[in-house]
């Protein structure tokens, strides 16, 4: 059951046998047999403990798609083989690829192993729905004893250990087939979901502001078909001239219109600058005869404050005398 084990690393590993005292050293070999080219020891280790009732749990993923979808309610196949499977895993939580969350709710008689589901929020017949699980692994209950070295000294490099599946079928020509579940697939992209154009009805557009309303965009009309010529007669041909030259002089006069608008706006825009120019002159000399009489009053005070000090110092000289 190794994999992935990191290099160089110490992993924990069970095995099923005779009671061995912890603290025993481990040592595994490929071959116990006495004439071999190579030799190499695979794996070193010690006991650690004792546990007749030990559980190895694998990590499992099981994985199934929507076939029906109402809402937040949705029909899953394709994860579990039958109903008493999903009978075990109700309640259990389930997610989609898109990290949407759900629960398992009950079995459907058809197809066989699927199952009802809630989510948290409406999913699409694209997302992948995934359940995580744990696998109880069996450690296979079964060890030979080595007694080779309770032989006599002639009939130990004659004894031969038991060989290994891969030895008997390499001996027999008989080639290994792999599991298909171990081989590793082409990778396919999976198809873009193409959504249907939203369609907002009538009644909600015509409630709706005008910057949520849709924008429909114009019907382009194709070059390449052709135009059909249309021929005027004589009153016809007098009533398009008539309908253009109208529109002539419409545009004309609009054009002169824009003209003018544009000379009142100057003048009143040179009208308003004028105005403006007056009142900040004003507020100019408004603000210097403030600053002015702010003066005056400063220096008044400082000579009334001078003077004050010059009759105090006669008081006191008078006091004095």
């Amino acid at each position: 059951m190794l994999k992935y084990t990191p290099e160089h690393l110490h992993c924990d590993a069970y095995f099923w046998g005779p009671v061995t005292p912890q603290g025993s050293g481990i040592l595994a070999v490929q071959s116990m047999a006495q004439k071999q080219e190579n030799f190499r020891i695979v794996a070193t280790g010690v006991v650690l403990e004792l546990d007749q009732s030990s559980q190895i749990m694998k990590k499992l993923k099981l994985t199934g798609s929507p076939y029906k979808i109402f809402r937040n309610t949705a029909f899953i196949k394709g994860m579990f083989n039958s109903g008493l499977e999903v009978a075990k895993f109700e309640k259990a939580q389930i997610r989609t690829v898109s990290g949407i969350r759900g629960i398992i709710k009950k079995a459907l008689h058809n197809p066989e192993g699927a199952f009802r589901a809630t989510f948290e929020d409406k999913i699409v017949m694209s997302d992948i729905v995934f359940v995580k699980t744990w696998f109880k692994v069996e450690v296979p209950k079964f060890y030979a004893v080595v007694t080779n070295l309770l032989l006599p000294a002639a009939e130990r490099s004659a004894w031969q250990g038991m060989r290994t599946v891969a030895l008997i079928k390499r001996e027999a020509n008989i080639r290994h087939a792999a599991p298909t579940d171990s081989l590793y697939r082409p990778v396919e992209d999976r198809v873009e979901k193409v959504f249907k154009p939203l369609k907002v009805p009538g009644k909600l557009q015509a409630a709706l502001p005008i910057r949520f309303k849709p924008k429909f965009d114009e019907v382009k009309v194709d070059p390449s078909q052709e135009r059909v010529a249309v021929v005027l007669d004589h009153k016809e041909r007098k009533i398009a001239n008539a309908f253009k030259m109208l529109r002539t002089l419409h545009g004309d006069k609009v054009d002169r219109m824009e003209e003018e608008r544009k000379v009142r706006n100057a003048k009143f825009q040179a009208k308003k600058e004028a105005i403006e120019a007056r009142k900040m002159t004003k507020q100019k000399e408004a603000r210097q005869k403030i600053s002015k009489m702010m003066t005056r009053k400063q220096i008044m005070n400082d000579k009334r404050l001078q003077k004050m000090g010059q009759g105090e110092e006669k008081r006191e000289r008078k006091k004095k005398r």
